[in-house]
């Protein structure tokens, strides 16, 4: 796999995380955790998923703001936006599980590209849901390979480089 054309575009929250059920204040969000730890063994260049309204900081707040969005199939709108999403071969997908699924901007970013012909690998942080939204990206990329992705617990992300590098190889 070419380094130069993997993409690792990901959503990730800072600040107030639940995190083996006490709300703690995260520097860094999980997900970007392993974004990078992914970067660090693959290459490929990182795109940070990211809203133009935030979220609340209050991480309670954030779960029931989630919880209308996945209710409403919102799609709030994006900071950014890749520009030369053509290029990549291989995209990495990652997410924290909200709800059984990914964040609602993830929607937003599936259905701003083509990915017909590419290959979307999904990556997903939880607190004890396990894997979610590899249904609904099938679902909003119908023409994409999807790969067997992985789910890691949050509160192990720091220490997961052995299972990301497995995973990585197989």
């Amino acid at each position: 796999m070419d380094s130069n054309k993997i993409l690792i575009a990901y959503y990730s929250r800072k600040g107030q995380n639940y995190v083996s059920g006490d709300i703690v204040n995260l520097p860094v969000g999980n997900t970007e955790v392993v974004a990078k730890k992914i970067q660090a063994i693959k290459g490929g260049d990182l795109f940070y998923i990211d809203t133009i309204k935030p979220y609340p900081a209050d991480y309670m707040q954030t779960t029931e703001v989630a919880k209308v969005e996945l209710r409403q199939n919102a799609r709030p709108e994006l900071n950014d936006s890749v520009k030369n999403m053509d290029y990549y071969d291989t995209i990495y997908l990652g997410y924290p599980n909200w709800w059984g699924t990914f964040p609602m901007a993830v929607s937003t970013f599936l259905e701003s590209y083509d990915f017909s012909g590419k290959t979307i690998i999904p990556f997903c942080t939880h607190e004890g849901s396990g894997m979610g939204g590899e249904r609904d990206i099938k679902k909003l990329c119908p023409n994409t390979t999807v790969l067997k992705g992985i789910a890691l617990h949050g509160s192990t992300v720091t220490s997961a480089d052995k299972m990301i590098q497995s995973w990585l190889n197989h």
